[in-house]
Formats: C-alpha cells, sequence, structure tokens
C-alpha cells in the first residue's frame, strides 16, 4: 500500500554500473553503521523561480557545489534518520515515515529554509528504497539507514536565508549501532557543555546540533563512556537527552519517566512510539524535568530500576553506570537485566520488522 502520490517530480535514472550481486552481499554480511552505502541518491533542486524542480533518482555520486554556497559558511542544512527494514515474508517495510516527513518541515522553519512538502518528501523516500530494495538486508542483519537531507545552494556571501537548497537522500546498509544494546553502556554527563538552549535549534534535526555535542562526547570517550548526557542551560541540573538519543528513568512502581519537550529536546520518533507501546503494556508514563541527583540517589536507593536511551539509529539502548567528575554510580545490576528496556525493545523491532500485528497503523509497505 503506497502512501506516495499519483504524480512525482522524480525522474528514475537507474545506474549504470550497479554494484555487482556478489560484491554486495558480501559489503551487506558485516555492513557496520554508515559506510555501506547503496547505489542511488535522490536530488531535487528548490529555486524562488522554479520552485521544487528537477527531482531525479540516480546513482551515488558527489554533489557539486560552489566554495560560496550558503550551507558552508551559515549552516543553513537540516537532516532525517529513518529505516527501511526486510519482513519475514520478504516484504521492505518503512516505520512512521510520515513522521519524519512531518519533522523535517518542522526543522526547516526553525532553520528559515524553504519546506520541501510533505508528500514530495515520501514519494522521494518510496522511489530510493524501491530501487535499492537489494541492499535491505535480512532482519538478523539490520536493515537500510535512510538520511534525507536539504543545503542551502545559493552563492553568496552575507548572513539571511538562502533562496536556493538542494534536497538530498542517501542509504546505507547498517547493523548494530552499538555492539550489544540489550547490554548497558556507560555514559559521561557533561557539565561543562550543553547541546541546546532555550529559544534555540534543539527542536531542529540539524547537523549544528549536533557538532555541538562532538566536544563532550569526546571527552566521554576520554573517560571510557560511549556516550555523552547534556543537562539543561539555564541551572545545569535537570537531563535533557544524550547525543543523539532521547532518555527514559525505569521507576520501581511501573512509571516511566522521560524529559518533556519544551524547545530544547528533539521531538523523537522512537521516543514518541516508546510512549504508547509502554502505556498500552500498562506502565504509567510521564512526561517531566529529571534531574541528576534525583537520578543518583533513585539508582543509589533502588528506586530506579533501569534506564535507557532512545533513537532510530540505536532503537533502546540500556544506560549501566554513569561517570561524572562527582563519582560514577551504576544502574540496577550495572545495566545487566533490563527486563523492561528488553520488553519494550523487542515490540518495537518486532513492530518495525513486520513479525507482529500492527495496530497502531505505523508500518508502510514500499
Amino acid at each position: 500500500m503506497s502512501q506516495t502520490k499519483e504524480t512525482s517530480i522524480l525522474t528514475i535514472e537507474p545506474t549504470d554500473h550497479p554494484t555487482p550481486a556478489d560484491k554486495r552481499k558480501a559489503m551487506m554480511a558485516n555492513p557496520g553503521f554508515g559506510t555501506t552505502f547503496s547505489d542511488h541518491m535522490v536530488v531535487i533542486h528548490y529555486s524562488e523561480e522554479k520552485g521544487w524542480h528537477n527531482g531525479r533518482v540516480m546513482a551515488r555520486q558527489p554533489l557539486p557545489l560552489d566554495p560560496a554556497a550558503s550551507v558552508l559558511h551559515y549552516a543553513q542544512e537540516i537532516f532525517e534518520g529513518m529505516k527501511a527494514y526486510r519482513s519475514p515474508e520478504n516484504e521492505i517495510l518503512l516505520f512512521r515515515p510520515e513522521e519524519n516527513a512531518r519533522r523535517f518541515r518542522h526543522s526547516a522553519e526553525v532553520m528559515a529554509m524553504e519546506p520541501i512538502p510533505e508528500e514530495i518528501f515520501l514519494d522521494a523516500v518510496h522511489k530510493l528504497v524501491d530501487i535499492d530494495r537489494d541492499w535491505v538486508p535480512d532482519g538478523e542483519v539490520g536493515s537500510l539507514y535512510i538520511r534525507p537531507f536539504q543545503i542551502a545552494s545559493q552563492p553568496f556571501l552575507g548572513v539571511k536565508p538562502a533562496k536556493e537548497y538542494i534536497f538530498a537522500i542517501i542509504a546505507c546498509t547498517v547493523g548494530s549501532y552499538f555492539k550489544d544494546a540489550t547490554k548497558g553502556v556507560p555514559i559521561w554527563v557533561s557539565e561543562n557543555h550543553v547541546r541546546a538552549v532555550p529559544g534555540g535549534t534543539g527542536t531542529a534535526k540539524c547537523g549544528g546540533n549536533y557538532a555541538a555535542s562532538l566536544t563532550a562526547q569526546a571527552e566521554g570517550y576520554a573517560h571510557g563512556c560511549a556516550q555523552v548526557v547534556f543537562l539543561d542551560a539555564i541551572e545545569r541540573r535537570w537531563i535533557e537527552e544524550l547525543g543523539g538519543m532521547n532518555v527514559f528513568f525505569v521507576m520501581n512502581d511501573k512509571t516511566l519517566i522521560t524529559p518533556p519537550l519544551k524547545g530544547t529536546i528533539l521531538h523523537g520518533i522512537t521516543r514518541k512510539s516508546i510512549i504508547a507501546l509502554a502505556r498500552d503494556k500498562g506502565y504509567t508514563v510521564l512526561e517531566q524535568p529529571y534531574s541528576l541527583d534525583q537520578w543518583r540517589e533513585d539508582a543509589k536507593s533502588g528506586k530506579l530500576l533501569e534506564a535507557f536511551a532512545c533513537g532510530t539509529a540505536a532503537v533502546i539502548t540500556s544506560i549501566g553506570k554513569v561517570c561524572d567528575t562527582h563519582g560514577d554510580f551504576e544502574i540496577g545490576e550495572n545495566g545487566a537485566n533490563n527486563p523492561v528496556a528488553n520488553e519494550l525493545r523487542e515490540s518495537l523491532i518486532n513492530l518495525q520488522y513486520g513479525r507482529a500485528e500492527d495496530p497502531y497503523d505505523w508500518v508502510k509497505r514500499v
């Protein structure tokens, strides 16, 4: 059941030199994350005179850019992260793509960019996945990670919104983001850096937000941690989110707490899905502030049973230990036993791969 319009601004131009099947199979056997790219890409241009035009599904290749392109100087850039999955019946599935299209439009508005119509976004995703469906691995291997993005391409120097843009989509076969997402990873609390501020770009999925996290991430790596968690920019005490993931806290009374969306936290689609799944399983989900001091105290007292991060790339990853300059503390059995996170992860993955009935109408076939 296609979710695209009958009319399309996209021209399909299959590559003359697709990756040979045997080489593709070898590349997909152990794809890692973010380096095993499929054969094709989507490129659509925008100008004030023509609107969105010259859309093509074409061989993956470098993008020609003028050295004065606005994106290179003023960072007008946004992106999305989504996946395609192969079901046991060999169908290719997308998970809540309309939510990605909606969030992409929101990001464009935050960054003063021309929003691409949601129907064009969805049409482009469907057509790229369809032509590169052989790059979608079996469920035991992973999925096809899809990266729609938009950049300001107008060549000029001057601080103002651009009038020309390129919308593009690339895709890559991926395995697990972390080696074992069911076991707890250690995370570092960033005390000297913040990811976003009220009134800023925290709710936009733009590269600048991630660039702002890299110094703190490097600090975390230096302390043996896999990820970094950021505090609020004002009081430096409230948990916000990890470098690229939302976070949940599992209490001993079947309550889940997650920080509220108040302008500095990305509106995670995985986060939104987990809230719905958890509530349907009988958990109470509270979207409310949660402090670092409370996290430490609840972990020590046993009130906090689990904590986990979530996002498209990693799905659900348990947190085993929290580290900062004031001393480390463990969560539960150092992340070794995470029944709630594992239950939610299994339920979510079963929906994404078409292994379970979908009462939410979240899964769309390509």
